[in-house]
């Protein structure tokens, strides 16, 4: 199966749990991601943003870079929902 690929760019993972007190999402990669790489996340009516990767943990240890299948937590820099694609651009 190709990658898909986007204007977005390319799906990386996909939203499963949102944190709102302290502003984490917690994705399932499709993919390899790495802190230092910028993001996408579409969903919604109203959400669309890019940001840097600035850290991110992978059960509850901070990791420079997980694999396609690993679940991990990332700070966001605004709200998000189950369901909502991110992209690596």
């Amino acid at each position: 199966m190709a990658q898909e690929k986007s204007p977005e760019g390319k799906l990386v993972g996909k939203i499963t749990h949102y944190f709102g007190k302290v502003g984490v999402a917690v994705v399932k990669l499709r993919d390899v991601l790495k802190v230092g790489d910028t993001i996408k996340i579409v969903g919604g009516i109203d959400t669309d943003f890019e940001q840097k990767v600035k850290s991110m943990e992978v059960d509850h240890k901070k990791v420079q870079t997980a694999k396609k299948g690993e679940s991990i937590g990332l700070k966001v820099d605004k709200k998000v929902r189950e369901g909502y694609q991110v992209y690596k651009l």
